[in-house]
């Protein structure tokens, strides 16, 4: 894979850090993921995502999930088993660890696992302050204009 330097960007912007280390984190995680667990991506409403990823042979034990700073990241690791001897080993039950960049205001509300799909919940929940509201436009009665005007006549 090619290697894209992005420091044009850092010389150039000024308070666009969180947008340069997304493209900077997106472009390194595509190389060392390596598509292991596989996963979906789902929009279920207007608001609301799910993320599910296939990890068959693990426990809710051997899963962990942690958001930081706007990364979800789900890691899983199988316990430590007795030696075992195979003809073919087809299964990965390898350690991994997936991240995902979260919007702002996205928020995980929870997670199940079920079938070999881990589903991890998400809904956008935009703040009150942020959502667009209507300002009403007031009326002046005729009687106010007229009397700023005939403050103003007096006043001169």
């Amino acid at each position: 894979m090619n290697s894209i330097d992005l420091s044009p960007l850092y010389r150039n912007s000024i308070g666009f850090d969180r947008l340069t280390s997304l493209l900077d984190n997106a472009l390194r995680a595509d190389s060392v993921t390596g598509g292991y667990p596989p996963y979906n991506i789902e929009v279920l409403g207007d608001n609301d995502y799910a993320i599910t990823l296939a990890v068959a042979g693990f426990e809710s034990s051997e899963l962990e999930i942690s958001v930081e700073q706007g990364v979800l990241s789900i890691r899983g690791k199988k316990a430590e088993e007795k030696e075992r001897s195979f003809l073919h080993q087809g299964i990965a039950n390898r350690a991994f660890e997936r991240k995902f960049s979260l919007a702002d205001h996205v928020e995980v509300i929870g997670a199940e696992l079920n079938n070999g799909l881990l589903t991890v919940k998400l809904v956008k929940e935009i703040p009150e302050a942020m959502k667009p509201r209507r300002i009403e436009i007031s009326h002046t009665t005729e009687s106010k204009a007229i009397e700023h005007k005939d403050k103003d006549a007096k006043a001169a």
